[in-house]
Order: C-alpha cells, then sequence, then structure tokens
C-alpha cells in the first residue's frame, strides 16, 4: 500500500479545525489545576517508604537463592573440554 503522507498532511492542514476542539486545551488545563495537589513531605515520605521497600526487596530475592556452584570454565583449547567433539563421540568410559 502505498500512502503520500505529505500529501495527506497538506489536505489536513488545509482543512478547518474540528468544533469539538475549540476550548479544548483550556478545559484540560482546568481539570489539571482541579486535582488535588500533593505536598512536598507526602512525596518525600512515599519516596522513602519505596526506597525502603526496595532494599527490603533485594535482600530478600538474594537471600533466598541456593549457593552457586563452581562451573567449569569452557575454553576452545583447554585440556578438559566437556563439549569438545572428541569427547562426545567416545562417550562415558
Amino acid at each position: 500500500m502505498k500512502t503520500d503522507l505529505d500529501g495527506l498532511l497538506t489536505r489536513l492542514r488545509n482543512e478547518p479545525d474540528h468544533p469539538g476542539l475549540i476550548g479544548l486545551e483550556e478545559a484540560v488545563f482546568q481539570r489539571i489545576a482541579a486535582l488535588p495537589q500533593v505536598s512536598a513531605a507526602s512525596q518525600l515520605r512515599f519516596g522513602a517508604v519505596a526506597a525502603f521497600g526496595a532494599v527490603l526487596l533485594g535482600i530478600a530475592s538474594n537471600g533466598f537463592t541456593p549457593p552457586a556452584e563452581a562451573s567449569v570454565t569452557l575454553s576452545p583449547f583447554g585440556p578438559s573440554n566437556p563439549l569438545a567433539p572428541s569427547t562426545l563421540l567416545v562417550g562415558s568410559q
């Protein structure tokens, strides 16, 4: 589907404004001004509770993990590479 976006935008620019858009910006600003304002102390208290909760979540998520086991390091030229084709073809002996 080929659409001439520049032509469509030019056509839209030349159209008259929709009557429902008149006064919309002012109505939005009035609704924003009517919202209850939150005090700085309340914002600080909520931020401190959120930070404390984040620290507790970090401690809890780290505290209940099983200890990590030592992993085998894989190197392509190492003497004991368990994924080398020679060891995979021989199997367990």
